[in-house]
């Protein structure tokens, strides 16, 4: 199965860890990615928030990428896989709003068909792997860590547009925690959101939702967080130290990974080539007990 690449911005300019580590898995799984060329930012929030018509212009240039590559694009950030969801709906409802497209992709000598098939990482792994596969590729089954699953709220929201996973009980990526050998539950701030989008507004703001979910988090006594999101990894694990100020609680620090790293030791695969190096939240002391097993 072959899927073309899509890396955005945020994961080729700050989450390398989550490219690395998705780098790493899919050919032991049976997926080739292939690299595009060409791309752009997909416009999303910053564009999306200021013209509708440059934001759906820039994703749609992507996908006509991907449509002339001839397969599946998988975009590895949640907000690039919702605005690319959110384009093809609008170009697919809006004729005025197509033939606008149209003519700029001419210019560039593209076109957009909306035949092109958009995956979610989720849905790759989930769906089409499936959870018995990746229970096969299993080497290290990763036994007695509490992982609590952080689904992130572009992957579910708005449920009218994408089915990823179920918008009020999300259980993919829980079914995935499991596959690997780890433990996790249903919580009450699960789909709870980050807090990202708010940076720019409010800083401070920002910093106390995510410092309000982690409290949560360990009072369950979750061992780690795991999520495929690049932003709410960038706010949970980058900006811990920041958190923990706001929220005047020095105790404030968990394990953040990203799910495919997770997979990838549960897989045998060295931490350095998951990209585990450039982690920030303490995910030392799990990883030695993963390795040392």
């Amino acid at each position: 199965m072959k899927y073309a690449l899509y890396l955005g911005c945020t994961v080729q300019t700050e989450q390398y860890a989550l490219e690395a580590s998705v780098r790493e898995i899919m050919p032991k799984l049976g997926i080739e990615l292939s690299d595009m060329s060409n791309t752009s930012c997909c416009g999303f929030p910053a564009f999306s928030s200021i013209s509708q018509e440059a934001w759906i212009y820039l994703t749609a240039r992507n996908l006509a990428v991907a449509e002339h590559m001839g397969c599946p694009v998988l975009p590895l950030c949640n907000g690039c896989h919702l605005s690319f969801i959110e384009t093809k709906h609008y170009l697919a409802e809006d004729e005025v709003l197509k033939n606008k497209i149209d003519e700029k992709l001419a210019k560039e000598d593209l076109s957009y068909t909306g035949d092109v098939e958009i995956v979610h990482l989720l849905e790759l792994l989930h769906d089409v792997i499936g959870s018995e596969k990746i229970r096969a590729s299993v080497s290290n089954p990763l036994k007695d860590l509490l992982i609590a699953a952080h689904p992130g709220c572009h992957v579910i929201r708005p449920s009218e547009l994408q089915k990823v996973d179920n918008a009020e009980d999300p259980q993919k990526l829980d079914d995935l925690i499991k596959a690997i050998g780890a433990e996790t539950f249903d919580y009450p701030e699960k789909i709870d959101c980050c807090g990202s989008q708010l940076a720019v507004a409010s800083g401070r703001s920002t910093l106390k939702i995510a410092g309000e979910k982690l409290q949560k988090v360990k009072s369950y006594g979750f061992d780690g967080v795991t999520t495929t999101c690049p932003f709410c990894f960038k706010m949970y694990d980058a900006r811990q130290r920041a958190i923990m100020g706001t929220m005047r609680d020095r105790s404030l620090t968990i394990p953040v990974f990203y799910y495919t790293q997770l997979l990838g030791l549960s897989m045998g695969i060295e931490p350095e080539r998951l990209g585990l190096m450039m982690n920030r939240s303490p995910v030392d002391e799990i990883i030695k007990q993963i390795l040392e097993k």
